[in-house]
């Protein structure tokens, strides 16, 4: 009887270590809510969730809320764990206690399985479980140096649309996933242009290495258009539509409408023609036609390797995108590429923003003697920048500052200048990576900003150049040029000197014997 016994254990044993849905429908119990420790029968879609995580070593997952897909994955993590040695699995989301939660889940699962099958645990905590067969689970809070662990079996990241800096923890976990390791991420939408939402289109689209799983509200057999229906009063339209239907568009709150993005991205942006710097991150589309005005907005960052420096080249005529930098250099450096890129392009007009650390940059274009540099009053009662461009030039005007100031009256009306344009589609831009900050722009707390763990660094220096161009051809309107050698043309307050001006003896020379002779010529 006891020799029976243990060969209907072996091959029980065999058999759940063939199949997770068997392992864990049979001998796995999970905690429900309300009626305490149940068994963990799963519904169909949780069953081919399971098997499409053994078949794909990548799998990214867009789900609605309370679907136990969570529950399923830590029940996956239990399965690895109980039948194969050395399992390492690390669970990241956007707060420690979510990804605790994940740990608890396996852990509850551990503790009711029958004692044949149970691994005898070595470390128990709130943060790690590790068996005697080597294998392992724990939970870190999002960071990339959470990633930089050793090497992987597989990568868990709950919530994925949620985490901070997502993009630099899947950088990270490259190294530690290259010997065979895979992931899993899941999440409802928070929006579009951000990692999840970047990584599904591509998974749906059939790019990278990610299978997609998409797991609407419907896959749940108890839950009806009645269900949809209240969730729409308790969540509101958005919530509801990002919550149940996995809807990225309504549920982003991007400052430029995200099915205009979608279609500019598709339809205008292009890959550069040519890729310049040892980094590879100056963009071009377009060399300098000389026959064109240029401006260059730049956005200077710290300079100390954590944060970025941008710059766009814009024509002003067609308001079209012709370059674009962003990368880590020294504010010196990046100084020095503004005055070089500015100088090919036709001298352009160079607006750089001159908050913080920006004046290292300002000074080193000084310091290089580039003659087109924008400046800013001081008085910040004058926020119109035709006064701004003007007045730069004047001999009797002590009260301009070097640089774009941002400040709490300027910075409302440069996004405004940013989101009208891209309304009235009258801008052309060419970089996947100014749509994919533009994705990530969003109003929080009645504010426009990057969403937390991305960076705006293009669209904020791609908006001032917006609003400097579009006061500039009002300008132009007037008699005023964008540039400086032009501005240095006007003759005090009274504007530009035409050749329609009355002529008189001040542009007369006398020559001898009262003969006078026109120095009209010279103009």
């Amino acid at each position: 009887m006891a020799e029976q016994l243990k060969d209907v254990i072996k091959q029980e044993y065999i058999k759940c270590a063939q199949d997770p849905v068997y392992f864990l429908m049979k001998y796995c119990m999970i905690q429900h809510p309300i009626k305490g420790k149940i068994p963990f029968a799963l519904y169909d879609f949780q069953q081919k969730t399971v098997k499409q995580f053994v078949d794909n070593r990548f799998n990214v997952i867009l789900k609605a809320r309370q679907l136990g897909i969570s529950t399923l994955t830590a029940g996956y993590s239990l399965w690895m764990m109980t039948f194969f040695q050395d399992k390492n699995i690390l669970v990241i989301a956007t707060k420690q206690d979510t990804a605790k939660n994940l740990v608890t889940k396996v852990r509850v699962m551990h503790a009711n399985l029958p004692t044949w099958l149970k691994q005898r645990c070595t470390e128990d905590n709130k943060l790690n479980l590790r068996y005697t067969n080597g294998s392992q689970i724990k939970a870190s809070a999002s960071g990339p140096e959470a990633a930089r662990s050793e090497a992987l079996s597989l990568l868990i990241l709950d919530e994925a649309a949620f985490i901070d800096k997502i993009d630099d923890i899947w950088t990270a976990s490259q190294q530690t996933l290259t010997t065979g390791g895979s992931c899993i991420a899941l999440s409802t939408p928070n929006g579009v242009g951000n990692w999840f939402h970047r990584t599904w289109v591509d998974a749906e689209e059939g790019r990278g290495v990610f299978s997609d799983i998409k797991l609407h509200w419907s896959v749940h057999p108890d839950r009806h258009q009645e269900w949809r229906d209240e969730q729409d009063t308790l969540l509101g339209i958005q919530g509801a539509a990002q919550e149940c239907d996995c809807d990225f568009i309504t549920s982003g709150t991007s400052v430029i409408d995200g099915v205009l993005l979608e279609n500019m991205k598709k339809n205008v942006c292009q890959d550069p023609v040519e890729k310049r710097g040892m980094d590879g991150n100056l963009w071009i589309w377009q060399p300098p036609n000389y026959t064109r005005d240029y401006i260059v907005c730049a956005d200077v960052g710290r300079g100390d390797g954590k944060d970025y420096s941008a710059f766009h080249v814009i024509d002003v005529e067609s308001v079209e995108q012709v370059a674009e930098y962003k990368g880590r250099l020294s504010t010196k450096d990046f100084g020095n590429m503004l005055v070089s890129i500015s100088t090919e392009y036709n001298d352009a007009l160079l607006i750089i923003e001159n908050n913080n650390i920006g004046w290292a940059t300002i000074q080193q274009v000084i310091d290089r003697d580039y003659d087109n540099l924008f400046y800013t009053s001081k008085d910040l009662k004058y926020i119109d920048i035709a006064h701004q461009m003007t007045n730069r030039f004047r001999s009797e005007e002590k009260n301009m500052v070097a640089g774009f100031s941002t400040t709490m009256r300027t910075r409302p009306l440069i996004i405004a200048k940013l989101e009208e344009y891209f309304r009235n589609e009258e801008v052309q831009v060419r970089s996947n990576r100014l749509i994919d900050e533009l994705f990530t722009f969003i109003y929080h707390n009645n504010r426009a900003e990057a969403m937390s763990g991305y960076n705006d660094d293009l669209v904020m220096s791609f908006a001032i150049g917006l609003w400097v161009r579009d006061t500039a051809l009002r300008l132009r309107q007037e008699g005023v040029e964008l540039t400086k050698k032009s501005l240095n043309r006007m003759l005090d307050t009274d504007g530009l000197y035409t050749p329609n001006e009355n002529k008189n003896d001040s542009w007369e020379m006398e020559i001898g014997n009262k003969e006078k002779e026109s120095l009209e010529w010279l103009l």
